[in-house]
């Protein structure tokens, strides 16, 4: 049994959602899936299975940042589980974002330590599945959702004390800031399985101006961005 998800192979299905909040987690299982069963709840990680359309699906919180989502990646790939999709939000980086926009990274710019210790220091691209972006972009065209589709960068950092980063990756056409994706399509890469990440942009930091979401936008545009990504997680 793994040591911080405290399930059983099978408990889990082979498709995974996986946002920061383990709140997010209780909120889509209990919103979205059919017969909902509490899988994990140590550490406060929480973990859900249940059923999407008829066909099984699982939620599990990850926290926040590569280091410990790192560790949620991996026990889940020990249980079973094949398609991780990470579902968050972020700080969008181009004037042309709104608030709420949804963006499907292509690959993330691992700002990070713990995607350049999963390869030894050496020069890696952490990179999505075409797989999934490619069914992300199809769903979208036939549900009217519009999407981002480019490169996000995964930092370690959520309060930056280099006030310039931003507008650095903004210049290099990085659509958004986060904390996981690096990690996890690494591991994902390492361990053979399929990985993605869909974001909801929460913030816009551009041209040194912050600017935040409401609840009430928030919560729509992740209901925007679950229904979504629960559609790619159950395509064959």
């Amino acid at each position: 049994m793994p040591i911080h998800v405290r399930a059983e192979p099978g408990d889990y299905a082979e498709a995974v959602l996986l946002p920061g909040d383990p709140l997010r987690a209780k909120y889509i299982a209990e919103t979205y899936l059919d017969s909902p069963v509490q899988r994990n709840g140590e550490r406060g990680l929480l973990g859900y299975t249940g059923t999407y359309k008829g066909k099984p699906v699982s939620v599990q919180g990850t926290g926040m940042g590569c280091p410990g989502a790192t560790i949620v990646f991996e026990e889940l790939i020990q249980l079973g589980c094949k398609k991780l999709i990470r579902v968050g939000t972020c700080g969008g980086l181009q004037p042309s974002h709104a608030l709420g926009d949804l963006i499907v990274a292509l690959s993330a710019v691992p700002a990070d330590a713990t995607a350049s210790h999963l390869v030894g220091g050496e020069p890696h691209c952490p990179t999505a599945s075409w797989s999934i972006i490619h069914e992300a972009v199809h769903v979208a065209k036939h549900s009217s959702q519009s999407l981002h589709v480019g490169p996000i960068v995964s930092s370690d950092l959520f309060y930056n004390p280099d006030g310039g980063q931003y507008e650095r990756w903004s210049s290099r056409g990085v659509l958004a800031v986060e904390m996981e994706a690096a990690a996890l399509f690494t591991v994902a890469a390492i361990r053979g399985v399929e990985s993605g990440c869909f974001l909801t942009v929460s913030d816009i930091v551009v041209e040194g101006v912050f600017t935040r979401i409401t609840d009430e936008e928030l919560r729509a545009s992740v209901d925007r961005m679950t229904i979504l990504s629960l559609d790619v997680a159950i395509a064959d």
